[in-house]
Parts: structure tokens; sequence; C-alpha cells
């Protein structure tokens, strides 16, 4: 019950508890799920902008969904059994069996809530439907985060426990928009998953000893600064928890992107629908296309298409989402633009290269040697 408190109080405008990474940190790593991407999943690159786009969908839906808090938490140390062995059932008929409807509810039910999602994904892969599938691996990111967010997997949520109260928003929204461009990292090989149950479960066992770690780092940094709401707190908590935090950011990618690509082979691997591709791009206004050469040594030839005049604004990004040149800026007309670019001074890594006009923003990947 103490969850739908907080989600009534958080449509009032007064708390972002159940926000998990916030906005920011929920962005980041649905597009960083992209620099996992194997061969295979070429074609899921047109992807990363809606993947981006609508990482908080599920957040938004809490407005008007009673249904929704739920799949956002689930508060695994009031379930005995984790107490005493570091587990619990794994499926929800067999914890609601044991402990009823209403106590595992009130718990949160986010492993279920991932795992029906990954299965509405695969079903949009069988019938071809790209364009809910989208969305639903949207969605996925978004729970996938929520499971690689300590607070978000314990009693504990806001620290009022241990005397940590407000560590909630601090750690995850307002330390994260401050230092959101150090947490970068390079994607991971990938790997069907034969389990998928047991993989989310696992996560979440591996994560919930990160509950003590953001608990001792918001300690430390109120004795380094003397309070919650400094640079100087922030700073120190950034210090204290930044050696957890970015892997945590880095498996949620990761995890969303083998999530992916095993709910698209375990429906027959198909191949992106042509009247979905045709469809978007005529709702587009331009076509960015993958630069030539990459990876980049010395120069790259980058290729944009427009289908109308625009105005645009053609930029390289590192990982982080931040600035790194700007390419191209202001009014085209309808046809085709070669830009040669050479990344001086730019050090090696990879980068996203990001084509926005009219109704369009299109991104891709970047590697520079």
């Amino acid at each position: 019950m103490k969850r739908q408190f907080l989600t009534i109080i958080g449509l009032i405008g007064v708390s972002v508890m159940l926000l998990s990474w916030g906005g920011t940190g929920h962005y980041k790593i649905n597009t960083a799920s992209g620099l996992s991407f194997n061969a295979q999943m070429a074609q899921f690159d047109v992807w990363i902008t809606t993947l981006a786009n609508h990482a908080s969908d599920a957040d938004d839906r809490k407005a008007w969904d009673p249904d929704e808090g739920p799949k956002h938490y689930i508060d695994i140390d009031n379930y005995p059994e984790f107490v005493e062995t570091g587990r619990i059932p794994q499926t929800l008929d067999s914890v609601i069996a044991l402990h009823g409807s209403n106590f595992v509810y009130d718990q949160g039910i986010l492993p279920w809530a991932t795992l029906v999602t990954f299965d509405s994904l695969e079903s949009c892969f069988e019938r071809l439907d790209w364009a809910k599938a989208v969305l639903f691996a949207s969605d996925l990111g978004h729970y996938v985060a929520d499971g690689h967010m300590p607070l978000h997997i314990t009693r504990n949520y806001n620290g009022q426990y241990t005397g940590n109260t407000g560590i909630h928003s601090r750690y995850e929204s307002t330390m994260i928009n401050t230092y959101i461009s150090q947490i970068t990292y390079p994607g991971f090989d990938i790997t069907e998953i034969e389990d998928v149950n047991q993989y989310v479960f696992n996560y979440l066992y591996t994560n919930y000893p990160f509950v003590d770690s953001v608990i001792a780092a918001d300690n430390y940094a109120k004795e380094i600064a003397g309070n919650t709401n400094s640079a100087a707190y922030k700073q120190a908590l950034w210090e204290k928890s930044k050696s957890f935090t970015i892997p945590l950011f880095s498996n949620a990618s990761h995890a969303l992107t083998e999530l992916i690509y095993t709910a698209w082979v375990m429906a027959g691997s198909p191949q992106m629908s042509p009247v979905f591709i045709a469809s978007n791009v005529q709702q587009n206004t331009s076509i960015l296309k993958q630069n030539v050469p990459n990876p980049v040594t010395s120069s790259t030839l980058i290729e944009y298409n427009l289908t109308e005049n625009s105005e645009i604004l053609l930029q390289v990004l590192d990982l982080s989402g931040q600035l790194v040149a700007t390419l191209d800026n202001g009014p085209k007309t309808k046809g085709k633009y070669i830009f040669d670019w050479s990344p001086i001074k730019v050090k090696p890594g990879i980068y996203y290269l990001k084509l926005k006009s009219g109704r369009s923003t299109d991104v891709k990947k970047m590697v520079v040697l």
C-alpha cells in the first residue's frame, strides 16, 4: 500500500519516488542498448531513436493506469524466504500460492511485468507487428532498467529504515542528471538467453547487494558535505558510487539487447518488413545513412537525404549524449547531401551520428579509432 500512496503523491507533483533512473537515465540505458547490437541485429539500428524517445512511457502511464505502479519495483526483502536463502519462487502463480495476491502485488511485480513484456515482444515479432514491437521493446528497457536500480528492489527504497530518507531521488535523479556525461561504456557481445525467467531473476539477485552500497555512499557524502543538497554532497555521492553505478547502467543496456535478441530469435529471426520501413520513410523528412568507412581512422563520408525542404542539425555525440561536434546546421532544400568529416582531436571510442530535421530524428553508431 505504501507504493500506491507514493504514486498518488507523485501525480500531484510532490514525489519522484517511482521514476527509477529518471528520464535522463532511462533515455541513456535504452539508447546505449544499440551499442551491443550484433551483425544479425543491423536492421534494429533504426529502432535506437524510438527506444530512447519512448524509454519513459511506462512511467507516464502511472498517471492514468492504476495497475502500472507495481510493475516498477519489487520489495524483495519483504519475502521471508529471500531473507533466508536469497531467492523467492520465480513464477507469479507460485509466489501468489505461497503468499497471497494482496501481499505479492503490494511488494511489486517488477520481474513478472518484465517477463510479460518480453512475451509480448516475442509475439509482435512472430506476427511481424514491428510498430508495436519497438514500443514493447521500449517498455522492456524501462523495466530492465528498474531491475538494475537497487532502490527499486528493496523495502528500504527511500532509505527510510536506515536514516537516509530522500536518498532515492538524490541518487537516481539529482546525482545522475549531474554526472550522466561520465557514464560511458562500450557495447559487449551478446548471446541468446536459455532461460529468460532465470535471467531476469539473476540480475535482480545480483543487483540487490548494491542497496547497502547506495546507503553507504549516502552516509559518506553526508559526512563529507554536512548536508544533502550541495554540490559537495553530489560530488561525494558520485565519487563513492560511480564504481558500481556505471556497471549498473552498462549491464541494464546489455540485458535489454540480449532480451530483444532472444525474443527475435525465438520468433524465428524475422526480417523487418519492407512495408514497415517504407511507411516510416514516408513519414520522415530525412534519412541518415551509415558513415563510410566505419570505423573511422582519418576521415569518413556522412550522407543524408531530405525528402522535403527542412531545417537540419547534424551532430556527433558521445556515449553520454554530450555534443562532440556540429557538422551541419541550417535550412536545406530537398535532396542528397554528403559531408566529409575528420575526427581531429576526438578520442578513440564509440559515438553517435544524430540528424534532426523537421519531423525526424535519425541516429547511427560510429567508431573512431
